[in-house]
Order: structure tokens, then C-alpha cells, then sequence
């Protein structure tokens, strides 16, 4: 038998789990997945803390702790889910210390209410540093245009960041800027910067969503013959870019004083069309430098079937061009798909916030 996974691996690309929740930490099925899935982080979001406080049961004392002292929603909420990731950094310390912090990362998100705020997402980005007090934590910021400000703050004190919901190549070049900025102020600040690790989240499965969707309005044989094509050359550009920014000179100078790059992180690997391979938002995305974070039935596909090629990325960088242009000629507004994108996935945190907190307010009360 073949470890697919491990070729994973030693392809360079570093498998985080897209899921946390207090039944996975305490039945022993994350430590699991770490040592047969070579499983070496976790990604959380608002819409997968939903997920997990709905299962009542596991967080129902803690609750009733919370009720008895007096808690809000809002302060049983922030106890709940920091306290998860503070376990799974804890599960995780080993491995951090293993890969010099470049593994063993666990991530939580700034409240998604905030994502047009730049100064709130600053301060809560710093409390949740502070709260969950491990230094294998990231933190997550959306890459809205109120967001890059906070990114730089962030990473200015000396804390690791996760920049998520990044869609279109314009918005990661921001995205890359503002963390040197960020970067460069934490060495002006005094801040070991050996120490500050940092991941950049390109969605991708929702880019085909979205565009397939415009395709199949466009309807002709032109435009139907381009549907599944579009988020694996959006990844794979986005990876050039990668390589061009972190090539520099100005680069290199924080290179040699310890800093460490930001990796591109492909977030939203699950496929949502049935039709599609359901390892393509991996194994077509395999290159050094790289963080895949997906769920688990992603990861258990590719465990099964999955093939690894090596390096599917470098060398395709032609080929996708040639589809972005394709995709505009057959009348897709690009500018406009990521501008839908980004505004629908803050509003889908949104709503997997307010269900939290639904839930949260239920268990505080039984």
C-alpha cells in the first residue's frame, strides 16, 4: 500500500485539518489523525465553531459553569471556542516545536462583524492572542480592504496571522504587501520575527462555484467547455505570484534577518460539485511552501484514491493565464466574481456567528 498522504507531505505541502470541535479533542480522534493522517494543523472559522457548539452535550458544563457566574452570550462564546484551541495547541506543541513554528498551528478567527473594521479587528486580534496564550496560535483576518491595515498591525506587535477569505490575485498581491509592511514594523518593534509565522488563505472550491454558475447562463459550447477550470488556475496563479514577491530584494533583506515567508494556504478544497474529482483541489495544487487545509472527508478521499504527480503547480502557470483570458472572452465578469465572492463569504461568517451565538444563549439558559 501507498501513504499518499506522506507523498503529500514530502511533496511540501503541509496538510491542516479544515475542523475542530470539543468531540474530536476529547475522544482522542484529532491526536489520531495526526499521527495516521499526517495531519500537522487546524483551521477554524466561524461556520465550523456552529457546527461544533450545536452538539450541546460537549460543551453543556462548561455552560452551566458559565450561567452560574453570569456570563453573556458574547464572553461564553469567546471561553468556549478559545478554550478548543487552546487543547488543540497544547495537542499540537510538540509538533510546533519540531518544525521551528512553521507547523502545529491551530487558527481562530476574529469575529466576522468586524471584517470592515480595521481598528476592532486589531484590538479582538490581540485579546484572542492573549486569551488563548500559546504561541502556536493564528490569527485570522479577513483580506477585506479594511482588513490588509489590520494584517500589518497585527503582525507589527508579533503576532502570527492567518489571512483568510482571499479570492482574486489583486487582493493576495495586497495581502503579500501588507504582511512585509507587518513584517518590517515587528523588526523596527524588537520583535524576533524567526518567530512570527504567517499563512495566506486563497479559496478555492467557491471561485468554480461561482463561475460555473455564470457559465452556464453564458450557455454556449464555449463557455461550458471552461466549468471546473477556473479556481485551479486562480490557486496556481496565485502561487506564481508567491514566487515572484518572495524573490525581491526587499524580501531577501527580511530573509536574512530570520523572517520566515507566508505561505499560500488552500482553503475551501472540498469539491460542491458531485461531478468533480473529489481530490482535485489537492492533489492539482501540490508545491513546496504550501498549507492545504481540508475536511476530513477531503482528506480521507485522497488517502484512498488520490494520486500524487509531484509538483502539479510550477510549469502551469501559461495554461491558466490562457484560461482567465478565455473566461473573459466568453464574457465573465472576474472583477465582479470576486467582489460577490468576498462580500458572500463575510456574510456567511456573519450568519454562522449569530447561529453561535443562538446557540450559545439556548445552552446558558437550560
Amino acid at each position: 500500500m501507498t501513504d499518499t498522504l506522506a507523498e503529500l507531505s514530502a511533496a511540501g505541502v503541509s496538510l491542516w485539518l479544515d475542523d475542530l470541535s470539543r468531540q474530536r479533542l476529547h475522544s482522542g480522534n484529532l491526536k489520531d489523525l495526526i499521527s495516521s493522517k499526517h495531519i500537522v494543523g487546524v483551521t477554524t472559522n466561524p461556520s465550523i465553531f456552529a457546527a461544533a457548539l450545536a452538539d450541546g452535550e460537549s460543551y453543556q458544563i462548561q455552560a452551566d459553569e458559565l450561567a452560574a457566574r453570569g456570563a453573556s452570550v458574547d464572553d461564553a462564546v469567546r471561553a468556549m471556542t478559545t478554550d478548543d484551541v487552546r487543547d488543540a495547541c497544547d495537542l499540537f506543541s510538540a509538533l510546533y516545536e519540531s518544525t521551528g513554528g512553521r507547523d502545529g498551528r491551530v487558527s481562530i478567527e476574529v469575529e466576522p462583524g468586524l471584517a470592515h473594521d480595521t481598528d476592532g479587528t486589531v484590538a479582538q486580534a490581540k485579546e484572542l492572542s492573549k486569551i488563548v496564550d500559546r504561541p502556536n496560535v493564528l490569527i485570522k483576518i479577513p483580506a477585506t480592504l479594511a482588513g490588509l491595515p489590520a494584517i500589518t498591525a497585527t503582525l507589527a506587535e508579533g503576532i502570527s496571522v492567518n489571512v483568510t477569505l482571499i479570492f482574486s490575485l489583486e487582493r493576495y498581491e495586497g495581502v503579500i504587501d501588507a504582511f512585509v509592511a507587518g513584517i518590517t514594523k515587528a523588526r523596527e518593534n524588537g520583535h524576533d520575527i524567526s518567530k512570527i509565522h504567517s499563512v495566506a488563505s486563497f479559496f478555492v472550491s467557491r471561485v468554480d462555484t461561482e463561475i460555473d454558475a455564470r457559465l452556464s447562463k453564458i450557455g454556449t459550447d464555449e463557455a461550458n467547455a471552461l466549468k471546473g477550470r477556473a479556481a485551479i488556475a486562480n490557486a496556481r496563479l496565485a502561487y506564481q505570484l508567491f514566487e515572484q514577491k518572495f524573490a525581491g530584494a526587499k524580501w531577501s533583506e527580511l530573509a536574512a534577518a530570520g523572517a520566515n515567508p507566508q505561505r499560500p494556504l488552500w482553503a475551501s478544497t472540498g469539491v460542491k460539485d458531485p461531478n468533480y474529482d473529489d481530490t482535485q483541489y489537492v492533489v492539482e495544487l501540490v508545491a513546496p511552501n504550501t498549507v492545504n487545509t481540508a475536511p476530513e472527508k477531503t482528506i480521507d478521499a485522497v488517502a484512498d484514491h488520490g494520486v500524487i504527480r509531484g509538483n502539479t503547480i510550477q510549469g502551469t502557470y501559461g495554461a491558466a493565464s490562457a484560461t482567465f483570458s478565455a473566461l473573459e472572452a466568453v464574457g465573465v465578469d472576474l472583477p465582479d466574481v470576486f467582489a460577490v465572492l468576498e462580500s458572500e463569504g463575510v456574510d456567511k461568517f456573519v450568519k454562522s456567528w449569530e447561529e453561535l451565538q443562538a446557540t450559545v444563549a439556548k445552552s446558558l439558559a437550560s
